[in-house]
């Protein structure tokens, strides 16, 4: 047999938190075990019924049909600009200053590509989402995990960043509501990130595709951080055109001197297996991705596009209805946590809980996923699957109905006890 050498760059590839659970999932399955999966964060709700209706009259149309190049994007590109200004206030350039992507991850894969050279570093989330890391392993680079800890509110402290890391970095990648946390950002820690990244020569991206899943009553995960204190006595004050606690990037980068943000339809309109998803921002950045793109894939077929323009220019009952539901599933779940004496804080956003695993898994993250689906067919996901600074942590997706979620807290209670 014929010895095929791969690129080193696959090595770190390997191990992914979601493959790593769906092998675990199978063999529960094999074994007759009844799976309550809370592993992954793929919504179960439907898309909306004029979405899927702009779909569904492009189906018929011919001229969809063929291969679909930038130009042909540009009704997409202005209804996700207008739904920008219309929710932050910024202007935004729709030749210029927008892209699609076939979801908000093709974009943090392949922007590296357009960033680094081998060797650069990139300034990651510890713990944070794994295709931002796996991007930068394929564009050759180095990662410089930050940690995220609870009593700095799951914010990054840069002064922490060693200077000789500064020295080789080129870029940092922030994302809030953030994922797996599900801990949320104030606009002042924003500014603070450009002042660092314009002063360090850095690009600042920020993955943004919880912006619509956000809890309007306070909640009080991070209670007591600064994170938590500045989003509670200055957010709404600093944030006239954003709806709630969460700011985009270019609040505090209108000039956009050094950001892009990244945005899904997945979350906000249940649209995360029709793959569309934008950028927005920095003219030479958004220049940068759409050259590695070229190189990639054309874009969608136009009727996801057509379906897409609906869902941002339509009625948006949709997506308040989806975060009400998530409401009342973080709610039902933390109750049921709470009866069982896992005490863990209420997130203000996401469709996640981010839960400090009891003695004597506090260190051991997988192998208590692991032994839970095994031993009664709940998965969940690991912490250190996102990152070192997750270890001690599991993560839990709120995409099941609360009767369900309880049945699975139930099981765990079993397992624990």
């Amino acid at each position: 047999m014929t010895n095929i050498q791969f690129a080193k760059r696959l090595q770190p590839l390997k191990s992914n938190v979601f493959a790593d659970m769906d092998r675990a999932k199978a063999i529960a399955l094999a074994t007759g075990r009844e799976v309550i999966d809370l592993s992954l964060g793929s919504s179960d709700l439907p898309a909306e019924a004029h979405v899927i209706e702009a779909i569904t009259q492009s189906l018929g149309d011919r001229t969809t049909h063929g291969y679909l190049l930038f130009n042909g994007t540009q009704g997409f590109r202005e209804a996700a600009a207008n739904w920008y200004e219309q929710k932050f206030g910024i202007k935004v350039e729709p030749q210029t200053e927008v892209l699609p992507l076939i979801g908000s991850q093709e974009g943090t894969a392949h922007l590296p590509l357009a960033i680094l050279n081998p060797g650069d570093f990139a300034l990651l989330l510890d713990p944070g989402y794994p295709s931002h890391a796996g991007g930068v392993y394929l564009a050759s680079g180095q990662i410089y995990p930050m940690p995220l800890l609870a009593e700095n509110g799951f914010l990054p402290v840069f002064a922490d960043i060693p200077a000789p890391v500064l020295a080789q970095s080129r870029m940092m990648v922030l994302s809030y509501p953030h994922n797996p946390t599900a801990a949320i950002a104030p606009l002042s820690f924003f500014q603070e990130a450009v002042a660092f990244c314009q002063q360090h020569n850095l690009v600042l991206v920020h993955d943004f595709p919880y912006v619509d899943l956000v809890f309007e009553e306070t909640g009080d995960w991070g209670k007591g951080s600064r994170g938590a204190e500045e989003q509670q006595s200055r957010g709404k004050s600093l944030m006239p055109h954003a709806p709630s606690l969460v700011p985009s990037i270019l609040q505090a980068d209108p000039k956009k001197s050094v950001s892009i943000e990244f945005f899904s339809l997945s979350k906000s309109y249940n649209m995360g297996g029709f793959r569309i998803g934008y950028a927005i921002g920095n003219a030479q950045l958004i220049n940068a991705l759409r050259q590695v793109k070229a190189a990639v894939d054309f874009n969608q077929y136009r009727g996801i596009l057509n379906g897409a323009i609906a869902a941002l220019t339509g009625p948006q009952a949709g997506v308040k209805s989806a975060v009400t539901t998530f409401q009342a599933r973080r709610d039902a779940f933390i109750s049921a946590l709470h009866r069982i004496g896992w005490n863990v804080p209420t997130p203000q956003a996401t469709m996640y809980i981010w839960a400090k695993l009891p003695s004597p898994w506090s260190e051991n993250s997988v192998e208590f996923c692991t032994q839970l689906v095994k031993q009664t067919g709940v998965a969940v996901s690991p912490g250190a699957g996102f990152g070192k600074s997750g270890e001690g942590y599991v993560r839990f997706a709120l995409v099941h109905e609360p009767p369900l979620l309880e049945i699975a807290v139930e099981r765990m209670a079993e397992f624990l006890h």
